[in-house]
């Protein structure tokens, strides 16, 4: 059998069946039913937030974040992320402003955000990259200093904290993915947290055409999601934290494996509490990258090269040069993560790494 690089965690079916069921009952499907309310209440209790909406997916969680803080112009960003990070900015018709990653978190380099400020920064749009936290405390002083808005990518955020508080709770808004790779997941979905009230009525009501007190009142657009996907969500949320439990232990087993070799990974940092969603690994050069993967895949075994090429290399926006998200890039690779992998898979895997390095 195949060993893909995520698969989705699902609860027992009878679970589901039985929430399906109401659903039968009350013919309520959509239009902000009791799951999704029930769902929102409990995301807010997990995450200790004050504002959370769910919607459609975490791409028009993105969409609806800029059109909603009102931003028209240049957006400050990161070039190592998922391609909706970009695509969102400039379907609002925004200008992205890549500035370069550290190499050692992979997260945008706030020590030259500043060098890329101009009179027409509106915003910065960072990503805590494979669920690690960005340097939140340097971008919240730089936007204070420039009056800019923050918006957080945290696609991959679910469970990971930095003192204490979830990374879903950091900047203007942040937003989540709960695509069904993610590993907390509503088969697709997405959200948006914020700790301003103001804005997140605002975003309410654009998340519902516009209506405020069951009338349109404000531009907005449909990215509300299903009982049926919210019924999803509950269910997994029940499970949560024996999900993040083993992916930690799962994420140890790999390291203790190929820790000793030219192989490099992400640090958790002080303070941070990683959730493990992603097990990215640093290769040496992209030749002994391209040689793993051939050989794993020989070994019905894949893997991603997440994010390859890095965004400013994307042939629709104009190429700016960010030197280590061009080589990181080139190099790194995620391993196999996902609730079922058993530590055989993990120490095959490992085993056919260190044949190849």
């Amino acid at each position: 059998m195949s060993i893909l690089v995520t698969k989705p965690f699902l609860p027992p079916i009878q679970a589901y069946q039985n929430m399906l069921e109401r659903l039968w009952q009350t013919k309520m499907l959509s239009n902000n039913g009791e799951y999704v309310q029930e769902l929102e209440a409990s995301l807010k209790t997990y995450l200790q937030v004050p504002n959370l909406l769910y919607c459609t997916n975490g791409t028009i969680a993105l969409q609806l974040a800029i059109k909603s803080l009102g931003l028209s112009k240049e957006i400050i960003t990161t070039p190592f992320s998922y391609v909706a990070t970009i695509n969102s900015i400039i379907w609002e018709n925004c200008t992205p402003v890549f500035v370069d990653i550290n190499a050692d978190d992979l997260c945008i380099d706030t020590q030259k955000i500043e060098e890329k400020i101009t009179k027409n920064t509106e915003a910065i749009l960072a990503t805590h990259i494979f669920g690690h936290a960005c340097d939140v405390e340097e971008i919240d002083s730089i936007a204070k200093q420039y009056n800019l808005k923050v918006i957080y990518d945290a696609a991959h955020c679910f469970g990971s904290k930095y003192k204490g508080r979830s990374l879903l709770s950091f900047g203007d808004i942040s937003t989540g993915s709960f695509h069904a790779t993610k590993l907390f997941h509503t088969i697709e979905g997405g959200c948006l947290v914020t700790n301003n009230n103001e804005i997140a009525d605002t975003l309410a009501a654009k998340r519902d055409h516009g209506f405020i007190h069951k009338q349109s009142e404000t531009f907005g657009t449909n990215a509300r999601q299903s009982e049926l996907h919210a019924a999803m969500g509950i269910c997994n949320l029940q499970f949560i934290e024996s999900i993040l439990s083993k992916r930690k232990e799962d994420a140890l087993l790999y390291f203790s494996k190929l820790e000793n070799t030219s192989l490099s990974f992400l640090v958790v940092k002080e303070h941070e509490e990683y959730n493990h969603a992603y097990f990215p690994v640093i290769f040496p050069d992209e030749a002994t990258l391209l040689k793993v993967m051939s050989l794993l895949e020989s070994n019905d075994i894949f893997c991603r090269r997440y994010f390859y090429p890095s965004l400013n290399n994307l042939p629709y926006i104009i190429k700016t040069e960010c030197l280590v998200a061009d080589d990181i890039s080139k190099r790194v690779v995620c391993l196999p993560m996902f609730h079922d992998l058993t530590n055989e898979n993990i120490e095959l895997i490992c085993s056919l790494i260190l044949q190849c390095i």
